[in-house]
Formats: structure tokens, sequence, C-alpha cells
């Protein structure tokens, strides 16, 4: 059993959401709650549709039509406007924070944002977009953002985002699948203080996209875009209009809202739809229940556009909560810029990744030094499991009374499978809990449920925030491709992971990058529990490779400025692995690297590095933010 580090006072518990969601449908236990919720589905999602107070110019006639996995029919008859549910708040308070590290905070009231939402759907109706077309946007982490997938959502068009950030080929192999009519797109970002034009991007998407009608243009850093053979339009130009109100389309519960994307690492991306409803009520059950976000809260989680934590971001704006922006680097001009932001602009929820408090850590920040975070009562973390001792740094660099929330979910599901509960304790090492509605199990290999034990993540029931479809995939047969074709009927996500006895949840990692060793199966997240926490470590990546019908493992460490990788921290390391985790963890041959590659929403890329090892190329360089680190792998491959 691990650790307790925190425990919600019962003024706290009793106070929150989930508190009163639980006496409304008469359950005494979260775990209760949790059986319920995943046995009696359309029950659970019709009181989370009461509880959110959705608006609907049509009720459905009953929660679930037909149900099938995947394929289910959600709250039939139902006719209502994701937009409309963002911007049900009125009056001069902030919607929206919006900062950058070249720019102080400004707020944008609820008034405000509702009427330049007007004037932007005013804008994209001129341009010819309608309900079901594509509004494809190249954007920064912006209130334009926010304001265009608004827009585009009040028509019953379909938002598509990547960040500026994404090479030629990246864009291109994500808006070149989905034939937008409309791009908006900045013409260069700031980051690290420099400003980088997205010139070549832009043309090499309008050449490979020639249905596009229109191209709006977000002037950020002052640079020329060759927009020739493409009518062109400034973005304030495509608000100049006297709109005053969004005109909210009345669709049905599972009409498109979202084309979201894999990471595109080992071939095309995904092109994932995901519906209105769906995304809705996933993220009402979220931001509520497992988050307690309540009217008037600051909620921030650091993200771009092209990561699917964006999207749940600005689905605070539902709870009647602000939303903060930042664009930039979270770096700039030092590790401190968050938490000043945090403090200046009294939010509540901050969401981060075990990559940026691990580097918080390595370089001596203290949090609760650098600013006052009296307001911070939830944090929340994800991309990669964070390690037993980020716990304890949390607790004690950031704040002791603290509602710390390490959550897996993933794009596809535009949601968590395990998430913070706030009436649970914080035990080290663990998410807390799976989420409402997500009947998930870790199955082992001959497809039997297991606790206790580790296992792949499976999802045996239908859940609302499950993908409308994939693009271009009219009979579906890629989807159930994605996810089916284990254990036809059972949602297959690809994590392996061990759910406790007492309910909390630990990931070990992808089970396509799984360590097959011997025959026992081993997660990378357990080899780097034990080797980041080291001071000399600063980072590290951990793959297999085939070698005579086993597994031989390889480690690459990133060691901390100033450190080799001598022979006595490869025995220390070594030593680690053995008794934080066991002796068959220990690797192969533990190597030095000078950076390891990330995807572009801060995951570490396991299978390029290991397709590279076995001799293989990597299908999109374009998805990592920093593609030049595979350079070194493949010379160790040579």
């Amino acid at each position: 059993m691990s650790e307790i580090v925190w425990t919600p006072s019962p003024d706290r518990i009793a106070g929150s959401h989930l508190a009163r969601f639980m006496e409304t449908t008469g359950h005494a236990s979260y775990d209760d709650l949790w059986e319920w919720s995943v046995s009696e589905r359309g029950a659970f999602w019709e009181a989370v549709w009461r509880h959110g107070d959705v608006l609907a110019s049509v009720p459905p006639e009953r929660a679930v039509g037909v149900e099938r996995m995947p394929g289910t029919e959600w709250f039939p008859g139902a006719r209502l406007n994701f937009a409309e549910n963002m911007l049900r708040a009125t009056g001069a308070g902030p919607a929206l924070v919006v900062a950058a590290e070249d720019r102080p905070s400004r707020e944008i009231s609820w008034d405000e944002l509702r009427r330049l939402v007007a004037r932007a759907q005013r804008g994209l109706e001129e341009a010819g977009v309608g309900p079901g077309d594509r509004v494809a946007a190249l954007i920064h982490n912006g209130p334009e953002a926010v304001i265009g997938m608004l827009a585009a959502a009040a028509i019953g068009a379909v938002w598509s985002s990547c960040s500026p950030e994404f090479g030629p080929t990246g864009v291109v192999d994500r808006f070149g699948q989905i034939d937008p009519t409309v791009l908006i797109t900045v013409d260069g970002y700031r980051y690290n203080g420099r400003a980088h034009e997205v010139g070549g991007t832009v043309r090499a998407t309008l050449d490979a996209v020639p249905g596009l009608s229109r191209l709006v243009v977000i002037e950020s850093i002052g640079a020329g875009l060759d927009t020739a053979g493409v009518d062109t339009v400034a973005w304030e130009r495509l608000l100049d209009n006297d709109a005053t109100e969004p005109a909210f389309a009345q669709l049905p519960f599972d009409h498109p809202l979202y084309i979201l994307y894999s990471s595109g690492t080992t071939g095309l991306p995904k092109s994932i739809v995901h519906g209105a409803g769906g995304t809705l009520l996933k993220h009402i059950s979220e931001h509520q229940l497992h988050c307690d976000v309540r009217r008037g809260d600051r909620v921030f989680w650091y993200t771009t556009c092209g990561w699917m934590m964006w999207n749940w971001l600005v689905s605070a704006l539902a709870q009647g909560a602000t939303a903060v922006l930042y664009d930039g680097s979270p770096s700039h001009p030092d590790l401190g810029v968050l938490w000043r932001l945090a403090a200046e602009t009294g939010i509540t929820h901050f969401g981060t990744s075990p990559r940026f408090l691990a580097a918080n850590e390595n370089a001596g920040v203290v949090p609760s030094d650098e600013a006052d975070l009296a307001t911070v009562r939830w944090m929340g973390s994800t991309g990669a499991p964070l390690n037993p001792e980020q716990f304890d740094w949390v607790y004690a660099a950031v704040s002791p009374d603290l509602h710390l929330a390490s959550i897996s979910g993933g794009t596809d599901i535009v949601g968590c499978f395990a998430a913070g509960v706030p009436s649970l304790p914080v035990r080290r090492g663990e998410l807390q809990a799976r989420a409402l509605g997500m009947a998930v199990e870790a199955w082992d290999e001959a497809g039997e449920p297991v606790i206790g034990e580790k296992g792949e993540l499976v999802c045996t029931a239908p859940f609302v925030s499950m993908p409308v479809s994939f693009w271009n995939d009219p009979d579906g047969s890629r989807y159930r491709a994605a996810y089916f074709e284990e254990w036809p009927g059972v949602w297959t996500h690809g994590d392996f992971i061990e759910i406790r006895p007492e309910g909390g949840v630990v990931i070990y990692g992808r089970s396509d990058t799984t360590l097959n060793r011997g025959g026992v199966r081993i997660g990378t997240a357990e080899i780097y529990r034990a080797v980041e926490p080291l001071p000399e470590v600063e980072d590290a990546i951990a793959v297999g490779r085939s070698v005579d019908g086993d597994v031989e493992v390889l480690l690459f460490v990133k060691t901390a400025p100033g450190i080799d990788l001598d022979e006595a921290l490869i025995d220390r390391m070594r030593a680690t692995i053995r008794s934080e985790a066991s002796p068959r963890h220990v690797p192969d041959h533990i190597l030095p690297i000078g950076d390891i590659p990330y995807t572009l929403s801060g995951k570490k890329v396991e299978k390029a590095v290991r397709t590279i090892l076995e001799g293989g190329e990597p299908k999109n360089r374009d998805a990592l933010k920093n593609p030049e680190a595979l350079d070194a792998f493949e010379r160790y491959a040579r």
C-alpha cells in the first residue's frame, strides 16, 4: 500500500461538487459511485447532464439509444450547441486571462468574448463556412484560438488546430487529410525570447490543400507570408462587422466538434473526430466532479493548441470559470515565470507536466519562494507518470495543502481514464482512481482482469467521449483496428497499468514499448522512477532492442550539467534500479546522450528511438519538439 501524502479536510470534501453529486445520486463512497457510473451508464451521464445544467433547445428522448462498442447512440433526439454551453456566463468578469512571455496578462470579459465570437462567426460565415465544414488553425495559445474555435462551434463547423512550432510535414500530414474551408494562421510565434517565422509551413499547407477558400492571418511577429493563390484577410478584418450575439446552431449530440490527431511519430497521424455533446459531458464530469472547478475559479494548463489539454482547458468556460492562457516558454526568462503568473492572476487550478516539475527541482527552484501561491488549491500533471519523489517535492516546495492529481487519458478520448478525486487521499506515486463513467480494467495476456498486477489498460463499456469516427474512414475499419482489434468489443488503449487494491492506478508506460524480457513485461516508467530522482540525472529514455529472441534493454541518460556518466554513476544507477524496481529492470547498457526526443505535447518518443536502433526510420520528425535529438541515436545505430 502506498503512503498517503495528503488528505482532504472534511470541510473541503463537504463543499465539493462531488459531495453534492453523490448526495443527489444516493452514493456514500467513491467506489460505489464509480461502480454505478460504469454499470448504469445512461443514468450516470444523465445525472452529469443535470448537474452541469446543460443547455439544449430540445431535450434528449433518453440517455442511451442503441448501445454497442463502438457506436453507442448517446442522448438521441437532443439538440444543443457546444459554444452556447461555453458562453452561458455574462457580465464584466473575466472569461479569459491572456498572457505571453513578451506581454503582460490582460483580461477579456464574458460580454466581450461573446461579442468577439459573434463577429468571428459572421466573418467565417461570409468566408463560406457552414455546418460540418472544417476550420483549421495554425495558431498560438492566445485569445484568437478560443474565439475562432467558439465561432466555428456556434456555426456547427469542425475545429482542428496545430501549434505553429509544427514543421511543414507535420501540418500538411494533419490538415491535408481534412480538406479545411478556411485556414487561420499566425505569421510567426515567440518562444524563449526569439521570434520564429512560419512562412514555409503556411506555403506548404496552401500548396497541399487546394480547396481552401480563405486564409485568415493573425499578425504576431510582423513577418510576411507568401499567400499567392488564396483569398487572404487579416484577423481584424474578419471581425470587422457589427454582430453582437452569436447565432448558436442547434445540432445533434454527436455532431462533430473537433478533429484531434495522434502524435504521428510512427506514421500518418490518426484524424480523430470528437462530438460536441460527448466532449461537453466528459469535461463537465472531469472539471466539476474530479477537479472541483467552481464558478469564478481560474483554470490554467501549460499547453499549446496542438495538444488535447488545450481543448480540455477551454472547457473551463462551461463551468463559469476563467481560462488562463499562456503563450511562450515555461522557462523564459526563468523557471519562475509560470509560478509568478499563478500568483499574479489568482490561478486556482494549475496544470503542468512531470518534466516541468523535474526541471524546477533540478534547478533548485522552490515555487513557494518564487511567488505567493495561496490561491492554488489543485495541481494537475500529465504527459507522463509522476514519480513518487515528485509527490514529495510538490508538497515540500509548492504547498503542503494541495490536491495533487496525476492524471492519464489521451487525445483518443479527449479526457481521462484515471484522474484525481477531491474526496480521496493522495497516495505517493499513484493516480487516485479510475475516472467516473470509465469501465477501466487491467487485463493480463489471457484477457482476464487483474488487481495488484500489471496489465493492459482496457475499457470494457462505452463512454460518451469515444470518438465519433476517424476522418475519411467511411466503414469504420481504421477506427476499429486502432482500439478493438485485440479484443473485439473492448477498447484497448495501449497503456500498461496496475490497479491497486485500494483503487489507485499506476501507469507503467505505453504497452507497445513495454520491455518483454525473458517473458516478464517491464514498464519503462518503472526504470524512470528509479533513475530520474537522482540529482546527477536530468532525463533518460529506455528502449528495448530484439537480440537472439529476447530483449536487450538500453538506457540512455542525459546527465545534469557538469556531470559525466562515469562507471561509478552507472554502477549506482544499476544498484538503484535493482533495489527500487527489480534485477530484471537493470539495463544491459547505460549510455550517455545529449538530449531526449519529445513530441510537441511533451511525451518521450521511445518507439522512434527503438525504430532507429533496429535499423528503421521514424515516419514523422515534424511531430517532434526536438527532432535533432534523434541524430545521436542514429550514430549509435551505425
